[in-house]
């Protein structure tokens, strides 16, 4: 199993901290949680069908005419390289670590590139692979280029995959609306801006040969009834949307003020988490872990990235322990 946020038991066992003094800042998931809506007895009895609502209410929310739900986008990148034969694959890195894994897994050359590196190398590429904005590093590369990108590699019949996870907050930035052409896939995921990750659901947006490719692929019934309820309930409450966008965007920006006053200024951040890159981020972690604050750890480039805390209850520990990680450096 790969490294991830969101370990927070490995944690309480290992240092030895009750799970209710944890502040667990490990994933970039938005901290407030969509109102849950009432799942009728008959969503637990009965096998899960499709277009019952969710589709329809996913195909209004990304402004897409084609889409797929998934047991969460990690059903869909373990998937989707089960669709092509063996080839070349980049993936601009660093970025979620489970890409390169999953086209490793499947047979394919995987190259791991900086994205400065791509134009020099797309015309050798079956696959390129990005995460947009990225995790970890918040980085944002602009549609033009993307769909440049495309262009070229769907000429020779090549794939564009965009993991838009944490695109929710900035849909002006999004390629979701170009997904229906030939060779551009592009995923998003439904836990971290809806705040729902145990749910474990996704979408794919791609044109209808390649869903229907992938559906068969990963079978029926892969989206529970109730986890499809619960689904399109979120993905059209319109009002609870622009409240969580404002929430999040308020909260990274103190987020981004805080580490600064300590600092730690962040090298780059997104709506829903900030990214530092450090050369001491093991040591910041650790200081960070043993006053029960748990951060995500990035070992090549050494780096930390820090999610929203929930509350003002949060935001003061977070602020109490940044200060005194400063006080001991100074």
């Amino acid at each position: 199993m790969l490294e991830h946020g969101g370990r927070l038991q490995r944690a309480i066992e290992h240092y030895g901290i009750p799970r209710e003094a944890w502040l667990d800042l490990s994933s970039g998931i938005a901290p407030w949680p969509f109102p849950l809506a009432e799942i009728p007895p008959r969503a637990w009895a009965r096998l899960p069908e499709t277009e019952d609502g969710l589709e329809q209410a996913a195909r209004a929310y990304y402004q897409v005419s084609e889409v797929l739900p998934v047991a969460g986008s990690q059903a869909a990148i373990q998937a989707l390289p089960r669709l092509r034969r063996r080839g070349t694959v980049a993936v601009v890195s660093p970025c979620y670590a489970e890409h390169a894994e999953a086209w490793r897994r499947a047979g394919h050359l995987v190259r791991e590139l900086d994205e400065a590196e791509v134009e020099g190398q797309l015309d050798e590429l079956d696959v390129l692979v990005l995460v947009n904005p990225n995790n970890p590093t918040a980085r944002v590369l602009p549609r033009h280029t993307l769909l440049a990108w495309h262009a070229r590699l769907s000429q020779r019949g090549g794939w564009l995959l965009v993991d838009e996870a944490f695109m929710d907050n900035t849909p002006a930035a999004s390629i979701a609306a170009d997904s229906e052409r030939e060779g551009l896939i592009v995923l998003r995921s439904f836990g971290k801006f809806f705040g729902l990750a145990g749910v474990r659901l996704g979408f794919v947006l791609a044109a209808p040969t390649l869903l229907r490719a992938l559906a068969e692929e990963i079978g029926p019934w892969s989206v529970s009834g109730p986890t499809r309820i619960l689904g399109e309930a979120c993905l059209r409450d319109v009002a609870s949307q622009r409240a969580q966008t404002a929430r999040c965007s308020a909260a990274s920006r103190r987020l981004a003020v805080l580490l600064s006053e300590a600092q730690l200024a962040p090298s780059a951040g997104c709506e829903l988490f900030q990214y530092l890159r450090h050369a001491d981020a093991a040591g910041i972690h650790e200081f960070m872990a043993r006053r029960g604050i748990l951060l995500r750890l990035f070992e090549q480039p050494a780096g930390l990235r820090f999610g929203l805390p929930a509350n003002e209850a949060d935001w003061l520990k977070l602020a109490a322990a940044l200060d005194a990680y400063r006080k001991e450096q100074a």
